[in-house]
């Protein structure tokens, strides 16, 4: 199971999959690409990562959420490339046998990925300018 797509993510074909019969409380996050920020005018939104070491990651928190809370679904998926305005840019699904669990497994998955996996983002504005951020690690240059 992969990560990281360079396609478009088909938000509803992951709920229809992300089902259990021992799941009471399925939770479903998804990162859309918004049209501004900070009063700027967004054209899109640009995500690279180091693959390898950003599907590991991924894998490896999914186990551990999977461990910590009990859950039956664990899944994410995170885009790269270019990823327009009102498109999914990551998803996190977590189903648990009551919905607290699946709640607090989905916040904590999609915080850590934001915050600890090796994926930058670098947002395009309207008026031709552009800057990376959005990681702890990553570039903080505007160009």
């Amino acid at each position: 199971m992969t990560h990281l797509s360079t396609e478009k993510i088909d938000v509803m074909a992951l709920w229809e999959h992300c089902h259990h019969v021992a799941a009471g409380g399925i939770v479903l996050f998804s990162g859309e690409v918004r049209n501004n920020h900070r009063g700027r005018n967004v054209s899109h939104l640009y995500y690279e990562a180091a693959e390898q070491m950003a599907e590991k990651m991924i894998a490896d928190l999914l186990d551990e959420a999977k461990q910590r809370w009990e859950l039956q679904i664990a899944y994410a998926v995170h885009r790269l490339g270019n990823v327009p305005v009102m498109e999914t840019a990551v998803v996190v699904v977590t189903g648990a046998a009551h919905r607290k669990e699946a709640y607090e497994a989905n916040q904590y998955i999609i915080d850590r990925i934001k915050h600890e996996t090796p994926i930058w983002k670098c947002e395009y504005f309207a008026d031709g300018q552009r800057i990376w951020g959005g990681h702890c690690s990553c570039h903080q240059e505007s160009t």
